[in-house]
């Protein structure tokens, strides 16, 4: 499963925080406000109901009262509807009886016992609120107020209530991103320098001034970047200074075994043999010592220009007697590239050579584009690399199995090393993978190489 990142954690954190708070100061504040109206309500409705039971009260102390008349005597409005209980017999302005038995037994009980009640009902499926007021007695007065409209304002408030607590929840989550773009700004830089680092460019550094809490850790990147170029210079120009001490006396062995080829016709055997080996092996020590001072130079940053990598690449082939048809270029991959050509003829010519030497032969050199990055393949028709070997083969003095049993084993184990140097100094990659139908293909990627 993969884990979120700490942006995203940052965002949501904030998000829930948000809607909690919000979720909980909704939750309150409907309560209260419920709870408000709520009384509110019931005290107008026992007023309302109190005034009403004295005008019946008033209209039954007659002879001859006429009890749906007193009723409909009544102000109530179109949210009241009163009945009227009075010798057994109930009494309302117009035939409904839904209304009397909604009213609840117990309440019934209460008023009629000489107790003023209150009760929350549901009428045909609406909130109601009754009133109950004895009157005397034989008699007890109801009202039955609809709570219908304080209900639609209760919805209308939780509705509101929810749509504050999801926008304060998503401008939670816009001030977490906010403040997380903003904090993290600091590491992005830290990152963006340790990339330009890693491609070879060591005078990437950091302001220290940038932002007062990060000064110790801007100062100490830098002192670490400082210390590791002095550390990789030394190490260079060891490297480039041996390797040229080297070249003098490989020079005058080569001019020597040189000599003794000329002159292997007046040699015995066994002594034609041993000046041919000496000869082999002066070729591969300045096989070896030129690709140190390549590698030597090739942590440095890559120099892009236009390059003809077309050109580049079917010259690569016609230098190992390879035909040029080999060369594909993609139809939508333009000829000229922005890169550093001494680098990408080396990447040319070494991943050629491989593919010589240990592939069975080259089977095709393609560039193609993928976007603004410049690919490289070149595949060939060997047996492949095997899975355990594919990143390995990259590292200096490493040969993959399959250069031991199908090579003559002459090899510097630099060739791939360099490839993936030059890559990485253009801030790309070289890879391996399987050829479709057989053979392997090395991959190198250059990025912001193509328009």
């Amino acid at each position: 499963m993969r884990r979120l990142g700490l942006r995203t954690r940052v965002t949501a954190a904030f998000a829930i925080g948000a809607l909690l708070l919000a979720a909980s100061m909704a939750l309150v504040s409907y309560e209260l406000t419920r709870r408000s109206l709520m009384d509110e309500r019931e005290r107008t409705a026992l007023r309302a109901a109190y005034f009403d039971a004295a005008v019946v009260r008033a209209g039954l102390d007659t002879d001859t009262p006429d009890v749906v008349e007193v009723l409909r005597s009544l102000d109530t409005g179109g949210s009241r509807r009163p009945v009227l209980h009075l010798d057994g017999e109930w009494y309302a302005r117009t035939a409904d009886p839904g209304t009397t038995t909604a009213i609840p037994t117990a309440l019934r009980r209460a008023v009629a016992s000489g107790e003023p009640a209150v009760q929350r009902v549901r009428v045909d499926g609406q909130p109601a609120l009754v009133v109950g007021v004895p009157l005397s007695a034989t008699a007890t007065y109801f009202e039955v107020n609809s709570l219908r409209e304080l209900e639609q304002t209760f919805q209308v408030l939780s509705l509101a209530l929810t749509t504050v607590a999801i926008m304060v929840a998503g401008s939670g989550a816009a001030l977490g991103w906010y403040a997380t773009r903003h904090g993290l700004r600091p590491l992005t830089a830290v990152a963006d320098a340790a990339e330009k680092i890693a491609a070879g460019d060591f005078t990437a550094r950091l302001d220290p001034a940038t932002d007062p809490d990060l000064t110790r850790l801007s100062s100490s990147f830098n002192q670490m970047v400082d210390q590791l170029a002095h550390r990789i210079e030394r190490d260079r120009r060891f490297a480039a200074d041996v390797s040229h001490e080297l070249r003098s006396p490989l020079q005058t062995l080569a001019a020597a075994a040189s000599v003794l080829a000329r002159r292997r016709e007046h040699q015995d055997e066994r002594t034609a043999i041993a000046a041919g080996l000496v000869a082999d092996e002066i070729n591969r020590f300045q096989r070896l010592v030129n690709d140190l001072i390549d590698l030597a130079r090739s942590d440095q940053p890559a120099h892009r220009g236009p390059v003809d990598v077309v050109g580049l690449a079917r010259d690569a082939c016609r230098a190992l007697d390879l035909p040029a048809s080999l060369v594909h270029l993609a139809a939508d991959a333009p000829a000229t590239w922005r890169v550093e050509r001494r680098r990408i003829a080396q990447i040319l010519a070494n991943l050629l050579d491989n593919a010589v030497t240990y592939g069975g032969g080259p089977a095709s050199v393609r560039l193609s584009r993928d976007g603004d990055v410049g690919v490289i393949e070149v595949e060939d028709d060997g047996p492949g690399v095997s899975i355990e070997d594919r990143e390995a083969i990259f590292d200096r003095f490493v040969r993959g199995r399959a250069a031991h049993t199908r090579g003559a084993g002459d090899g510097t184990g630099l060739g791939l090393a360099l490839v993936a140097q030059h890559a990485a100094a253009h801030r790309g990659h070289a890879t391996v993978t399987d050829r479709p139908g057989g053979g392997a293909r090395f991959r190198v990627t250059l990025p912001e190489s193509l328009p």
